[in-house]
């Protein structure tokens, strides 16, 4: 077991609608205020989905670059961003996001039903994230929906070698509808097919969250919580904001005696250096 534990927060995601969901951070003055309290009760690493002015999700090269820049201008965290997307953005765009120079990007390891959509990710698709990623520096996580996923990232690796940084680090989305349910069986059926060396975070959607959370620490995984993808606390009571769910998470991980790293720690762990001055300031 690690003996801190890395917790990423998602605070947007691009599905909920900010009209339904009062609370969900969607402006850039909203997500950086997410961001810097996150910080505050454990988050190391942030993963962003962005919102155009109609509060719509958007891939827009120039929005995306502001909210990267604003969220490195007030905190340590670690930037990732969804190469996701929504589940109708086509994959040029997902791939373009690529240029506004984040520490890491997620990378889905395939296709899979979202609910009533298809979330599709082909293998070409793959690759072209990962050999991206590997030449321009960014360190991926790589998001699995369901066990077959982690056969196509032994075979990712294997052929076209290992990601930017070296270490290998896996979120196991589990809860959504139409991927693996989120139980500790489902879990634990993922970890032998974990590339060696590799570390993994799990996502619990929904009312799974908790149960995840709990399996995840008790293998010595890492945590990532928000918004995007929990929007109750408990039953019958909404999330109050990102930094409740972040600090229940890390309240969680202290009682396993596994704190919350900090953002240098993260760092260390996915093999990501801190942005200097000049690489920030020469962003187009």
């Amino acid at each position: 077991m690690t003996s801190g534990t890395l917790i990423t927060v998602a605070p947007t995601g691009a599905e909920s609608a900010k009209a339904d969901v009062p609370a969900l951070p969607v402006t850039v003055a909203e997500v950086v205020a997410t961001a810097r309290d996150c910080q505050a009760v454990g988050a190391a690493v942030v993963h962003l989905h962005v919102r155009d002015a109609d509060t719509r999700p958007t891939l827009d090269l120039g929005h995306v670059r502001e909210v990267v820049a604003a969220v490195r201008e007030t905190t340590d965290l670690v930037v990732q961003l969804s190469t996701g997307g929504a589940v109708t953005d086509p994959f040029d765009a997902r791939l373009a996001v690529l240029d506004a120079a984040p520490d890491a990007a997620s990378l889905t390891l395939g296709t899979v039903n979202f609910g009533r959509d298809v979330f599709a990710n082909p293998w070409d698709l793959i690759v072209e994230l990962h050999t991206q990623m590997q030449q321009r520096g960014i360190v991926p996580e790589y998001e699995v929906f369901d066990l077959g996923h982690l056969a196509t990232l032994s075979r990712l690796l294997d052929r076209h070698g290992p990601p930017h940084g070296g270490h290998v680090h896996v979120d196991l989305v589990m809860g959504v509808p139409g991927g693996m349910p989120g139980t500790t069986q489902a879990l634990a059926a993922c970890l032998p097919h974990l590339p060696p060396g590799a570390t993994f975070a799990a996502t619990g959607v929904g009312r799974t969250s908790l149960p995840v959370m709990l399996a995840a620490l008790s293998a010595g995984g890492h945590l990532r919580v928000g918004m995007e993808d929990t929007l109750t606390y408990a039953p019958g009571e909404p999330v109050r904001d990102n930094a409740q769910l972040v600090a229940r998470a890390a309240g969680l991980a202290r009682i396993a005696q596994r704190p919350p790293m900090s953002t240098d720690d993260a760092r260390a762990l996915l093999g990501i250096p801190r942005p200097t001055r000049s690489t920030v300031e020469a962003l187009p």
